[in-house]
């Protein structure tokens, strides 16, 4: 099979991806401190469930359940020792549940540890990303999405395991801080981040999480000014509030898909959702863009 060229498959115009991964498996029964990765090997039926309603809903890319799967983080669950396993079944659920209708971008998260306050070395987040890359290619990925990204050395990282491993990247980071909510919680400003993703090699760059898709528009705006890459965009449904102790976002399918030809008009290349999101607001997004 031929590598996966971004280029070539945006020249149709805008790709649909995913939504919320997490509120999907608690809606299946995932407990609160559960390592939802850990599900891939215990409940993989469960697992492709999610990936194939997001595939049914209209998604032409997928991610898959390996968000917390480096070694680092599930170290915090007693499974670090499985990591791979863990990421292989991940991605293989999605690619099956892909079929020939959608392409896999697996997921990698950060590692939850500060570089800069000596909670992790760089070398231990070669070694997790490095294992974690591999194991999604061995599992079928098409691509990685490095997502969720605050610090530029972790970023940096990431993104090099991921190319040593022979696959496209997607770099994006999460903007919610400054009194603009403008910059990562490390300090990094959208310029800022496309610069990081076009020097590290990365295929596309973008944002998700942190902010609906009304406050990412404009975060867009401000990469697309600052690199040619294409731009990746899974906004949240809106904000988040507490509701018997569960996070319940705001904005509906209607809303949010509204919104979508502003962020593409803005950039977006890739357009999916992302913290509360479902397969009826991929849908509507999807809906809306074969309007446009």
């Amino acid at each position: 099979m031929p590598a996966l060229s971004i280029p070539t498959l945006l020249a149709s115009g805008p790709i649909v991806t995913d939504g919320a991964w997490g509120t999907q498996l608690q809606a299946r029964g995932l407990k609160p401190g559960e390592c939802p990765d850990a599900w891939n090997l215990s409940h993989p039926e469960l697992v492709e469930s999610v990936a194939a309603g997001y595939v049914a809903a209209g998604s032409r890319v997928i991610l898959s359940n390996t968000f917390g799967a480096n070694r680092i983080v599930l170290a915090g669950h007693g499974l670090a020792a499985q990591a791979a396993a863990i990421n292989r079944a991940g991605a293989a659920i999605s690619r099956k549940a892909a079929g020939t209708s959608a392409l896999v971008f697996a997921s990698i998260g950060p590692s939850g540890k500060l570089l800069a306050a000596d909670e992790v070395t760089a070398e231990e987040l070669t070694l997790a990303f490095t294992e974690q890359a591999r194991a999604l290619k061995d599992g079928g990925a098409d691509a990685v999405v490095i997502e969720t990204m605050t610090d530029p050395g972790e970023a940096e990282i990431a993104c090099a395991a991921a190319r040593a491993a022979g696959l496209p990247v997607v770099l994006s980071f999460t903007f919610d801080s400054g009194k603009n909510l403008d910059r990562t919680m490390n300090g990094l400003t959208p310029e800022a981040a496309a610069k990081i993703a076009n020097e590290c090699g990365a295929d596309a760059v973008g944002a998700n999480c942190g902010l609906g898709i009304t406050q990412l528009t404009p975060i867009l705006r401000r990469m697309r000014a600052a690199t040619t890459l294409p731009l990746w965009a899974k906004p949240n449904a809106g904000r988040p509030t507490q509701i018997d102790g569960k996070d319940v976002y705001g904005s509906d399918a209607a809303a949010f898909a509204a919104a979508v030809p502003d962020l593409v008009s803005a950039g977006a290349a890739f357009v999916g959702g992302c913290c509360g999101s479902s397969p009826e607001v991929i849908a509507a997004i999807k809906s809306r863009l074969e309007r446009t």
